[in-house]
């Protein structure tokens, strides 16, 4: 009974330190800032030029980054991130919308089982073990490309996805110049110019 007690004591004592730790530690973090981490897909894969998804979150937050670099969110997070910002949506960032989205997939035949692809996949898309054959999840992977330079053998490959109605969105439109509207010219002298038609 008395260790009973001795352990609730404890735990109480504890639980009031580490409340109090919480309360006068607590690091403020920008509420912008998570809100926009919560609108990105958090694949961590570094495709925007950022290290994850919290730094880039960050970035936009102070006006150091534009919303069109995450690949993996594509449009439909670029037109969350413009209505939560009160921005216009834009088309993805260049490099990006060049590039056609697209999968891996590791050759069986070329596979040493070296398990260094799923080390740096950041969504565990990759299962396998030592030794032992790998494989793709293709609804997981984001095409990141990140599993490619550590293979030592070359065997993952980056196949494009098929556009089809599942993943069909349509495009931004084109921006396009409002037309030059053609200035009626004045005479400089408008009594000049009305003599001039009475003679």
């Amino acid at each position: 009974m008395i260790a009973i007690l001795a352990i609730a004591i404890l735990a109480a004592v504890f639980g009031l330190l580490l409340g109090y730790a919480a309360i006068r530690f607590r690091v403020e973090g920008n509420p912008i800032a998570e809100q926009i981490d919560a609108l990105l897909p958090q694949t961590q894969c570094g495709q925007c030029g950022y290290p994850g998804c919290k730094p880039y979150a960050e970035a936009i937050a102070k006006g150091e980054a534009p919303i069109n670099k995450c690949v993996p969110g594509g449009a439909t997070t670029v037109i969350a991130l413009a209505e939560l910002l009160g921005r216009e949506p834009e088309p993805l960032d260049g490099a990006a919308a060049e590039k056609p989205k697209a999968i891996a997939v590791i050759d069986p035949q070329e596979c040493i089982g070296c398990t260094l692809c799923i080390q740096a996949c950041p969504v565990d898309a990759i299962m396998g073990a030592a030794k032992q054959l790998h494989a793709v999840i293709a609804s997981e992977c984001t095409g990141c490309e990140l599993c490619l330079k550590p293979c030592p053998v070359e065997c993952i490959h980056m196949i494009p996805i098929q556009t089809d109605t599942s993943n069909w969105k349509w495009p931004f439109p084109a921006a396009v110049a409002a037309p030059e509207v053609p200035q009626t010219q004045t005479p400089a002298d408008p009594a000049a110019a009305s003599g001039r038609a009475t003679v």
